[in-house]
């Protein structure tokens, strides 16, 4: 059974950005308005990931004809696996065989920005406070922007809501509810993983931290950055979730080597009552298992105390590669997909959320139960990873990686581990 995965985007790694920035020293970072106007442009080519949404085949052959008979011109977009997209993107810069447009992840996008092999479009777009600000940010250096946000996506708690209702359990509002929730329908439900922690998701890991009070790295006044990950609120955030499986084996062993793919499968075998997941993810679920329908919940990350817990908010934005000759129309492109209609088309047809900021207030109000806890938690309780160029280094490190899965294999205590990953964190931010 073919399964759609959710939403993961590897970092560009180190020696792949130094190439990159190798090859477009000498000429890069627009900010003019290269490429001359649209009608200079007869085909558009446009680069769009694939591995974490539904078909969009069709989609993108109403989207583009409109955009056509708009303008003139032609699209031709080529489907990318998101597992080939930093070495694709990469050899083409290289190569200088760019495509015009291309869609990002919100963690790829500090990398090539800083590269500077984007154009700048904040001097085309009139309203940039349209677009969600933490993606928006991620493209900007200064005053240029070299992204603008497409879609955005969101972790948040997924359950069987036929396995609470059977054994009448309610969503939790803290974490201890949470984690008495887990506890009672895993002695109900033995065969069932109650609540799997995974070794291997980064993003899934973040929540717990930001939860507990503490920030991932925050820049100082003299711009170097100060690690809070071995906080004591950082650690409690820690000692919960990984006692989850440590201490009360809510989780499953082999769980310390999976990613959110893994989590997804799991809840889609049925094997799973309750994990965080994406908001593209019950859509994908019951694709994979049509008898889950109906069967799915979803509500925000509580906090530890009461409110929500923040959880990673990241999507996907589009950027528009400099010197190609097409940045006008390229342009263009970009906000023809970031425009209300075909943005909320989309969102509908994926499962994730609109990039802009009044069309997501749309899925906030939602009545669909599968929909509108991820909406209100990109909304209240969203978070980005710092933004600079560095960051890529600490994915591509596994820094996050490597300290959960050395608290799972019992290698490190939560103080040693998050010692270790503060100490990797700064010396990565900071240029050491």
């Amino acid at each position: 059974m073919a399964r759609r995965p959710l939403l993961t985007h590897a970092p560009l790694p180190a020696a792949a950005l130094a190439l990159v920035l190798a090859v477009t020293a000498c000429g890069a970072g627009g900010g003019d308005d290269g490429g001359g106007d649209i009608s200079a442009t007869d085909t558009l080519t446009v680069w769009i990931m694939e591995g974490t949404n539904p078909d969009a085949t069709g989609f993108f052959e109403e989207a583009n004809e409109a955009f056509t008979e708009e303008h003139g011109v032609d699209v031709e977009v080529e489907f990318v696996p998101w597992a080939d997209a930093q070495d694709k993107i990469t050899t083409s810069m290289a190569g200088d065989t760019m495509p015009d447009v291309v869609e990002l992840g919100t963690t790829f996008v500090p990398d090539f920005s800083d590269a500077g092999a984007l154009h700048d479009v904040a001097p085309s777009i009139d309203d940039l406070s349209a677009y969600n600000e933490e993606m928006l940010e991620m493209g900007r250096i200064d005053d240029a922007v070299y992204s603008v946000p497409w879609y955005a996506a969101v972790r948040s708690m997924v359950y069987r809501t036929d396995v609470f209702e059977e054994h009448g359990a309610e969503e939790p509002e803290n974490w201890e509810e949470m984690r008495r929730t887990a506890l009672d329908l895993a002695e109900a439900e033995e065969d069932m993983i109650a609540f799997p922690v995974p070794g291997d998701a980064q993003y899934s890991v973040m929540p717990w931290i930001w939860g507990g009070g503490a920030e991932i790295a925050v820049e100082q006044d003299d711009g170097t950055w100060v690690s809070e990950i071995d906080s004591d609120g950082a650690r409690e955030g820690l000692q919960f979730f990984t006692g989850l499986a440590l201490e009360d084996d809510l989780s499953t062993t082999g769980a310390v080597n999976w990613n959110e793919i893994d989590v997804m499968e799991s809840f889609s075998d049925g094997d799973t009552i309750m994990a965080l997941l994406g908001n593209a993810n019950p859509k994908a679920i019951v694709e994979n298992n049509p008898d889950l329908e109906g069967n799915i919940g979803v509500f925000p990350i509580p906090g530890q105390e009461e409110g929500y817990t923040d959880s990673f908010a990241g999507g996907s934005n589009l950027s528009v590669f400099e010197d190609t000759g097409n940045e006008a129309a390229g342009v263009a492109y970009v906000e023809h997909l970031t425009s209300p209609e075909w943005s909320v088309r989309w969102a509908d047809e994926t499962g994730f959320f609109p990039g802009g900021v009044d069309e997501l207030q749309e899925y906030v109000e939602s009545e669909d139960p599968t929909v509108q806890p991820f909406a209100v938690q990109l909304d209240e309780a969203g978070r980005a990873t710092p933004a600079t160029p560095e960051w890529g280094q600490v994915e591509s490190e596994n820094i996050i990686v490597g300290m959960q899965q050395d608290i799972l294999n019992g290698n490190a205590t939560v103080d040693e581990a998050t010692e270790s990953a503060a100490d990797d964190i700064e010396r990565i931010l900071n240029g050491g």
